[in-house]
């Protein structure tokens, strides 16, 4: 199994195996037709609350949104689904909508799944 992330506005491709959005809510300007999901995991997004303090927060809080979003994690039952999903194939797309491709809860997701025994690719 590989856990790799990829922003929605890249385009799908085979190699991609099961697509799963991680984002509480649908990126604007994309259709659910282009983006060929597999799935949608909005419950493991960081919480709304958590969610809006991150966007209005500088950049160099990151490292204090990621300590907050892992706690969130730690007891969070669809992130315990997605190390499931990732145990029954050999590829996983986790989808997210943000611009920054390093600061960005999927980074974050993906390095917890890592860390809870999924093999991730960086």
């Amino acid at each position: 199994m590989a856990i790799v992330i990829k922003r929605v506005r890249e385009a799908p491709e085979a190699s991609d195996g099961v697509r799963i959005l991680v984002d509480r809510l649908w990126p604007r300007g994309v259709s659910k037709e282009r983006a060929e999901l597999d799935d949608w995991a909005k419950d493991a997004a960081p919480s709304p609350g958590l969610r809006t303090e991150w966007h209005r927060a500088d950049a160099d809080r990151f490292d204090e949104f990621a300590a907050r979003y892992r706690a969130e994690l730690d007891a969070n039952a669809a992130a315990q689904a997605l190390l499931a999903v990732a145990r029954e194939h050999d590829r996983v797309t986790l989808v997210y909508g943000a611009r920054d491709a390093v600061h960005n809860h999927a980074a974050v997701l993906r390095d917890w799944l890592g860390e809870h025994g999924a093999d991730v690719e960086r």
